[in-house]
């Protein structure tokens, strides 16, 4: 990891992110080639079926990619690319993305994410899965 890049550092990369704002989004865990971001799950990021929108899930994936690349690479990462695959509807209190890098180098990390919704005594529930490319920049934050 980039020295002085760090759990307080991500969460400043985070909070400079005006839609993670939005979403009330927090980085629970940062390092290591590895990153947590979470969402509490309100009725304004639900789709008409009471389900958490499938956008807010890749929002997480995505972001989780990027941060667990930026904790191998550094802070300046872009992401370079993503899949992800919904396992089932998503309902729950926190929404819960965790990403690791599978495979990196000087350039590029591959990562994998989990995404989980955990229920109000903490059970988790795997929803959807994700896997990305997170690509070195020339100069910016790490981040979606």
């Amino acid at each position: 990891m980039s020295a002085g890049f760090d759990l307080a550092s991500a969460r400043k990369v985070l909070d400079s992110q005006p839609f993670s704002r939005l979403l009330g989004a927090r980085i629970t865990g940062f390092g290591d080639g590895e990153a947590v971001l979470e969402v509490d799950i309100r009725d304004e990021l639900c789709q008409q079926n009471g389900f958490l929108h499938g956008g807010v899930l890749a929002y997480a994936a995505d972001n989780a990619l990027t941060f667990a690349g930026g904790a191998a690479l550094g802070p300046a990462v872009l992401t370079g690319g993503f899949s992800i695959q919904y396992v089932r509807p998503a309902t729950g209190a926190t929404l819960i993305a965790r990403a690791a890098v599978v495979h990196g180098g000087r350039r590029q990390a591959v990562c994998r994410c989990d995404v989980y919704v955990a229920d109000g005594v903490g059970t988790e529930t795997l929803c959807a899965v994700a896997q990305g490319t997170v690509l070195t920049a020339a100069s910016g934050p790490s981040g979606g």
